[in-house]
Order: structure tokens, then sequence, then C-alpha cells
């Protein structure tokens, strides 16, 4: 039995609530990891707006931020631009020097320079406006730093006093930086948006999965019914896929008991009238009571057959298809039939260039190829000999040719019929239906209507042309 899952609806309602849930928690840790983010950067640059007022006035350095003044042999150092030199720094050490000019509103400039263990910050891309402090161009330095994961030092000084060492791993180091959301929230949209496809992907191959289980039953023998797992829509198709073909196999074994019934009820009069008309004396009227007699027999045998081949009861399996169209102009020919076989050409195969040679090498391959099809042997036998036994009939001889691609296998029969009409040829391929010269042949009517069912059968066609001297069947079969 089938899994239970949910019906699409159901399922399509989930997935919507699912992907607004998953939407509103993406954005949401986005919005969150940019707000602390940003308030991580704004609180950097208030820091290097007190700083300035530290190093310059002597105020309290702000919270986090520790300023030490630097030991004599770093002071000098640093004086003579040295700042790699200074002890304490971290490595490798990467030196950036950003001075903070004096501004005409009283503002005094800063000496300063950043050693950082990662990169050396592009200080002339900080932005600047006119009249902007030198206040706001140090909080603009820290808010830079702050944006990367380093753990910087500044060594600076204001005027003529003394060098001081400025730290503040809680405001600009690694340590101070929040977590950012950004790549889980990216990592959680991959996720959902692969859930989603895989879900829908999956339904939608299980849709089509039954499809081409379905269209290639009868070419090669598919079971009776089917199971699948799928949400309820699909299953409510199975489960009237299975009752349709239940009501199928019913209806055709029930025209089979019929015919086969008619044919043995028919069989024992027919066997008396075959007696008594041997009692008959006059040669003429006991050969038209006999041919009678043949002809009705025929119709009820080509009935059966007709039926069989509805309800596919050979299974398929792999076969020459060459080796058994050679077989049947064989026997044809020891019949003394014109019935013949074109000649395969020679298959050429390129090969590619060498290292060793600019030539392209070629490998001929002579005779008939061996065409592989997966198909019901005494069915494909049965049409092809029907085509042919049409061609003598009403062709005078019968050519065949073979021919093959990737996917399919074409079977062509061609007479001398001198025929031209290929929608009169073709509206005899209705059950029972028969050509102008229906008196003066034999046949029932069926002979193209078995072919064309043993085409469908085999996923093919079958259909007609016109031949330089008359008509051409061409029978077109699935090789697999």
């Amino acid at each position: 039995m089938s899994r239970r899952s949910l019906s699409l609806r159901v399922s399509g309602l989930v997935l919507m609530i699912g992907a607004a849930l998953a939407g509103m928690v993406i954005t949401g840790m986005w919005s969150l990891s940019q707000t602390r983010w940003t308030s991580h950067l704004d609180h950097a640059e208030r820091a290097g707006i007190l700083l300035y007022h530290t190093l310059t006035r002597g105020a309290a350095p702000p919270e986090g931020v520790t300023v030490t003044p630097l030991a004599e042999i770093d002071a000098n150092a640093a004086a003579v631009g040295n700042f790699s030199l200074v002890s304490g720094l971290p490595k490798p050490r990467y030196v950036t020097l950003a001075p903070i000019l004096p501004d005409g509103t009283g503002g005094e400039g800063i000496e300063l320079a950043v050693i950082s263990d990662g990169l050396q910050y592009r200080v002339a891309e900080l932005p600047s406006r006119p009249g902007q402090r030198p206040e706001e161009t140090l909080g603009q330095l820290t808010r830079l730093m702050a944006r990367y994961c380093s753990h910087p030092q500044i060594i600076a000084r204001s005027g003529e006093s003394g060098w001081l060492r400025v730290e503040a791993p809680g405001v600009w180091g690694c340590e101070a930086a929040p977590r950012d959301l950004r790549l889980p929230a990216i990592a959680l949209a991959l996720i959902t948006l692969g859930v989603f496809f895989t879900r829908v992907t999956g339904t939608a191959a299980q849709f089509s999965d039954f499809a081409q289980a379905l269209a290639t039953r009868r070419r090669l023998g598919g079971p009776e019914s089917y199971e699948t797992e799928g949400p309820a829509e699909l299953r409510a198709i199975v489960d009237a896929v299975n009752a349709y073909l239940e009501d199928e196999r019913e209806q055709l074994a029930k025209r089979a008991v019929v015919l086969s019934g008619v044919s043995h009820d028919l069989g024992t009069p027919a066997t008396r009238l075959r007696l008594r008309s041997a009692l008959i004396e006059d040669d003429a009227l006991r050969g038209k009571f006999e041919a009678d007699i043949d002809k009705m027999t025929a119709i009820i045998e080509s009935a059966l057959t007709y039926t069989r081949a509805e309800l596919s009861v050979e299974d398929p399996r792999q076969l020459s298809l060459s080796a058994l169209v050679e077989a049947l102009v064989d026997d044809y020919q020891d019949m003394g039939h014109p019935v013949t076989l074109a000649r395969v050409e020679p298959m050429v195969l390129r090969g590619g260039r060498s290292l060793f040679s600019a030539r392209r090498g070629a490998q001929v391959i002579e005779g008939a190829h061996r065409i592989l099809v997966t198909a019901r042997p005494v069915s494909i036998q049965r049409a092809i000999s029907n085509l042919v036994d049409n061609a003598l009939k009403y062709g005078r001889r019968a050519e065949l040719h073979l021919e093959a691609t990737a996917d399919t296998a074409t079977i062509i029969v061609e007479d001398e019929s001198g025929l031209r009409s290929t929608e009169q040829i073709e509206a005899l391929m209705a059950p029972f239906r028969r050509g102008a010269n229906a008196r003066s042949s034999d046949g029932t009517g069926l002979g193209l209507s078995i072919v064309s069912t043993i085409a469908m059968l085999h996923g093919g066609t079958l259909r007609f042309e016109t031949a330089p001297k008359g008509l051409r069947a061409v029978l077109t079969i699935q090789r697999a």
C-alpha cells in the first residue's frame, strides 16, 4: 500500500506558511545584524570623538579605552617615525599614518599612527565635509578601525605633549564586533529554498514518473495495476487508472471469450458443412461451398488475432530485429515469392585526430548491422508478414528496408502496385475495411488494423508513403 501524504492543496498551504515564516526569520536576522553592526560602528565613532578630547585636553578616556604614556625609548622611536619599533605592538605590524590636522576653529592637530596586525587602513577614503572638526575626523578613523577584525593600537601625541598608547579591544577590536547573523540568514535562506525546491520537484517527478510508466505500459508489458507514493491527488489518479485498466481488461477478456465461443460453436457446423459438401457431385458448386466455409473460419481467426493483439498477452523481450527480418525474407524466398531485403549501406565511423597524425581515422563496417529492440517477437513477425502479404497481393513484389536510430527502428515494405494515393490505403487501417478489389482477392479487412495495433503496442506508428513504383508501408517502433 502507498504511504499516506498530504494533498497538494494542504502541502501547498504548508509551503506558503513555511516560506512566510522563513522569510520573516531571515529578514529579522538580517535586520538585527545590521542594527547591531551600525550600533557597534556608532559606538566606535563616539569613542573616537571623546578620545580626541582625551589626547588634546587631558580629559578622562572614554569607557573601554585605555591611554598610557610610552616609555622613553619607545617615545624616541615614535618621535622619529619608527612606530614599528615601539614595544608591545601586535605582530605582524602594519603601520598606518593618520595625522589629524588642526582646523580654523581652534582645534589642535594630533600626530597619530595606527598599528594593526591585519591591515593598513585606507584613511584617504575617510568621509569628509567642509568645516569638519578634528574630533569628527578621529571619530571617522575609529569607525573605520571597527569595521575590520584586527587588534589595532594607536600611538599619538598632541602638540609638544608626550606620546601616548591607546588601546581599546572592547571598542574597535575583534572582540567588540557583534555576531554577524547575515551569513546564517543566507544559509537559512538557501536551506529553505532547497527544501522547497526538493519538495516541488519531487512531487512533479512523482507525476511525471507515473505518466511515463503509464505511457510505456503496453509497450513494455507493464503491471496490471499501479501503486505510487505521492499527494492525495496523485493517488486518486492512480486509483482511477487502475479501475479503468481493470474495466478494459474485463471488456477485452469478454470480447475474446465471445469470439472464442463463436469460433468453437461455428466449428461443429462448419465441419458438418465441409463433410456434406464432399457429397456434392458438382465440382464447381462444391468448390464454392468450401471457399465460403474457409472464408468464414478465416474471418473468425482474424478477429481472434486482432483481439489477442489488443490484449498484448505476449511478454516483450530483447531481440535482433535484423535477424528476424532476414529469417522472414528467407522463408518467403523459399516459397518462391518475390520478396527481397535491400542491401544495407556500409557504416563509416570517423575517429578523432591523434597526437602523431593530423588525419582523422575511419572504420568501415560492412553488411547488415545488428538492430536490437525490446519487442514481442510473434507480434512483430505477424505485423511484417501482413505488410509483405499485402505488398504481394496488391503490388506483385515486396522489398524490405531496415533503418534505425538511437530511439526507434523502422521496417519499410515497398511494393510495385502503381498506386499513388496514400489516403485511400490509410483508410483501410480501420477494422473490416477492404479495398476496391475486395471481391477479386482474399482477406478479411483486419490485416492493416492488426499491424497498426501492434505498432501502437510498441510505441510506434504505421504510415504509408509514395514510392517510385507504388506505395511504401513504414512501420516504426521504439527500440527500448
